[in-house]
């Protein structure tokens, strides 16, 4: 099961990324734009997913998903580690919320980083 360890640890691998203390938990930033917060129990990570998604993910897997009430306005998903199948899908869902936020120079430089892969 994942934990916040490897958390910080994938995610600081993506390129671009810094962490910085806000709101008194670590998120994440890639050229300085969120794209992922460790929330203080560390038992889930947010991170962004588009609102039109969102829903329909949180339908699909309630058990890993979900919407925080003071997150509703905004286009961010939770997603609890002890659900997560394994660090792959951890780094997939992390890579996905750093596509995101990265810049068009980032995205260009890395264009597989983030998508899902070709099966």
């Amino acid at each position: 099961m994942p934990d916040a360890e490897d958390v910080r640890r994938i995610a600081l691998s993506l390129p671009d990324t810094t962490e910085k203390i806000a709101w008194g938990m670590p998120t994440f930033r890639v050229a300085g734009k969120m794209f992922a917060t460790l929330p203080e129990d560390e038992t889930s990570v947010a991170v962004r997913c588009p609102r039109e998604e969102r829903g329909e993910l949180v339908l699909a897997e309630p058990e890993k998903f979900w919407i925080a009430g003071h997150e509703a306005q905004f286009a961010w998903v939770r997603v609890r580690l002890a659900a997560l199948d394994d660090e792959g899908e951890l780094r997939d869902v992390l890579a996905d919320s750093w596509r995101q936020a990265a810049p068009p120079r980032l995205l260009e430089a890395h264009p597989g980083l983030g998508l899902p892969a070709a099966r």
